[in-house]
């Protein structure tokens, strides 16, 4: 077991050469397939679903368990899937981004398709298992296949043709609030609630932004390949004041929503990330850089991606922040001697 590269495979997407891979367990080679540094986003949107859910006196672990384990499998197997797609479309050829800020599996020679192909089955498998039992908890009602359908297609389709249909965008805000954050409130809790859906917005936002910089660093070679992202759509300047609107955005939200009492004002603990968005902000306002700066950290991924590794680093630090001020604000709900205070 290489414990070192399941260590920095959760941190960032590494570079790995045909003799490391070869040297890997499998535990490895899946993490750096399934891209796992980026996983953390959807487990947090499962924990958001589950402390929501628990906030209201609904759902158990055992459920929220099978929740998070399907949306992390989901996630990867999409993450999987994408770049097995991308490399039988042709667009990772020629030094195209995805080789160049980490491995990518079958584009560098480290895996065959067919064992590209046996990695997503056998994840897609076990988010499928998770699905099926969630379904089930809900006594297999329509939205709840409903939403697994959801889930299935936007893991199938979001490379092709979604993304190149300028609604890779609209879908990463789709999946990660109202499908993750409301769909799974309803599996844990029996119920559909539009309130949990906005709520879930201050983060879902965030998780956009990583989105969104990914595809503004590479606007030219995407618009060159005939992939119309929104930001190749909208322009680089625009693409990049969307960002910066998105980031300013969820501590609006979250103060909203303490004033309407809907949040308690333990939520007030997202203010500890605005250092985060201090940081985050200037670049935004500059196109990007020719050439990596000297101060430029390890984030997401690395050179040549630059506004994604921000954006990711902002939104872990807001995400982190708002799902803690969550477990605080339902445990104050909980409290015998506040709950007729915060009703």
């Amino acid at each position: 077991m290489n414990f070192a590269m399941w260590k920095k495979a959760l941190n960032v997407i590494p570079e790995v050469s045909k003799e490391e891979w070869d040297a890997l367990d499998v535990v490895s080679k899946w993490l750096v397939s399934a891209r796992a540094a980026v996983l953390i986003m959807t487990f947090i949107s499962a924990a958001l679903a589950g402390l929501f859910a628990w906030r209201d006196g609904a759902g158990n672990f055992l459920t929220w368990l099978a929740l998070a384990f399907g949306l992390v499998m989901a996630h990867a197997c999409n993450n999987i899937f994408n770049d097995f797609t991308d490399y039988v479309r042709g667009v990772d050829k020629d030094n195209y981004y995805r080789t160049m800020y980490g491995a990518q599996p079958i584009a560098s020679g480290l895996m065959t398709k067919r064992q590209h192909l046996t990695y997503f089955a056998v994840t897609g498998a076990l988010a499928l298992i998770a699905g099926l039992y969630l379904v089930a908890n809900v006594h297999f009602t329509t939205t709840a296949w409903v939403l697994l359908g959801l889930g299935a297609f936007f893991v199938l389709f979001y490379t092709w043709p979604l993304k190149g249909l300028a609604l890779g965008e609209l879908s990463v805000l789709l999946v990660w609030g109202p499908l993750m954050i409301g769909g799974g409130y309803y599996v844990l809790s029996g119920q559909w609630n539009n309130s949990v859906v906005i709520a879930s917005l201050p983060y879902v936002l965030g998780v956009t932004t990583v989105i969104f910089g990914k595809h503004i660093d590479k606007i030219d070679v995407d618009r060159a390949k005939g992939i119309h992202t929104l930001p190749v759509v909208i322009g680089e300047k625009a693409a990049r004041y969307t960002i910066i609107a998105m980031m300013i955005a969820p501590y609006l939200f979250t103060l909203h929503l303490i004033g309407t009492r809907f949040f308690t004002p333990a939520m007030l603990i997202v203010l500890f990330a605005l250092p985060s968005l201090k940081d985050s902000l200037p670049p935004l306002t500059q196109p990007k850089p020719l050439a990596r700066p000297e101060n430029f950290p390890a984030g997401q991924g690395g050179w040549p991606l630059f506004f994604a590794p921000i954006a990711f680093r902002n939104n872990r630090a807001f995400g982190s922040l708002f799902m803690l001020g969550l477990l605080i604000d339902t445990a104050l709900r909980l409290l015998p001697w506040t709950q007729n205070f915060w009703r």
